[in-house]
């Protein structure tokens, strides 16, 4: 386990624009760096990264452009793409997201294809719903939206 405490010593470990360890950190602060990182888990507060891989993902905020995690846990997603087993946030903005299982607030993306989706109040897609099931979780809430495609619920 390696833990930073402060943004010196993470980027002592950065080569090249990427942060590669093979073992699981803890980030002890927030912050914004044009770098890739790698790693079996990840927690922190809020990242901002190019790319992240990792096998857990906890954080408060996660922007990025591709996170590819067995688990993703956050209040906030943004990312271009997303691939995951679970993902459970309040927010997420993504252009595709692959998952088997999504729990979420709010979902806005392009593209999903997932197992099970289950949102709070609104989920709005581009073009293409592909799952197993979704179901609202609010008591206030709205089918959900494919601009541009359809819902397909995948047997």
């Amino acid at each position: 386990m390696k833990t930073y405490t402060t943004i010196e010593e993470l980027k002592a470990d950065v080569k090249n624009g990427r942060l590669d360890i093979d073992d699981s950190i803890t980030i002890n602060f927030s912050f914004s760096l044009a770098i890739s990182i790698t790693a079996w888990d990840i927690t922190a507060r809020d990242i901002t990264a190019w790319n992240i891989t990792a096998r857990n993902i906890t954080a408060r905020d996660i922007t990025a452009r591709n996170i590819t995690a067995w688990d993703i846990n956050a209040e906030d997603i943004n990312a271009e793409d997303i691939n995951a087993r679970d993902i459970n946030a309040g927010d997420i903005n993504a252009e595709d997201i692959n998952a088997e299982d999504i729990t979420a607030r709010d979902i806005t993306a392009r593209d999903i294809n997932a197992w099970d989706i289950k949102y709070w109040a609104f989920c709005c897609v581009y073009k293409s719903i592909f799952c197993l099931s979704i179901k609202a979780q609010g008591e206030k809430n709205l089918p959900p939206v494919c601009l541009d495609g359809k819902l397909v619920i995948k047997e």
